[in-house]
């Protein structure tokens, strides 16, 4: 019990430093409601799964919390980076980890033809590149991207029509990992 009162006190001194992130009242909350509930015991992560184990009727709360409301995920992702920076000190190595997700359909965000060794079959798969950072001390979640191959970027229109901004063209998974850095170190390739 002595570790499960260890783990929640230090959950909430992250969630006190990144409040500020969240502009209202009520969208602290929720993230505060979502990360538990993604952290918890919940048998599948879905918003109906986590509305549920959070004492929430519907997930529509969680849902505009992703979907609308206004907080900056880069800036939140960087104050993550420094805790784990902190937490987990110096002289880590950053992990590179390519994932695809099996997703139908041809519309959602760079979704490609691909093998999957989950199927074992080409599937439609999002290509999805995160990032951790490990030392001898932990590892920890640390930053996240959607690549977009060229055959999305160079597509103008399919790439508004999937909310992907103008402005976001091609890069090498290399090139977007190339800018990850946790507390004072940098990722060199």
């Amino acid at each position: 019990m002595t570790e499960v009162s260890c783990w929640a006190a230090e959950l909430e001194s992250v969630f006190e430093r990144v409040a500020g992130r969240f502009g209202r009242a009520d969208l602290r909350w929720r993230m505060r409601d979502y990360v538990r509930g993604l952290l918890g015991q919940a048998a599948r992560k879905n918003g109906w799964q986590l509305a549920e184990w959070a004492g929430h009727r519907t997930p529509d709360g969680f849902q505009r919390l992703l979907n609308s409301s206004v907080w900056d995920a880069d800036a939140l992702r960087d104050d993550v980076r420094a805790y784990v920076g902190e937490r987990l000190g110096p002289g880590g190595v950053l992990i590179i980890d390519d994932t695809g997700f099996i997703k139908k359909g041809t519309t959602s965000a760079r979704v490609g033809r691909q093998y999957t060794g989950t199927s074992e079959k080409d599937r439609q798969l999002p290509d999805r590149s995160v990032r951790r950072y490990a030392t001898r001390s932990g590892r920890a979640l640390v930053d996240r991207d959607l690549y977009l191959p060229k055959a999305w970027t160079s597509d103008r229109d399919r790439c508004r029509a999937a909310k992907i901004p103008d402005e976001r063209g091609f890069a090498t998974k290399g090139e977007l990992t190339s800018s990850c850095t946790v507390g004072s170190e940098a990722s060199s390739f």
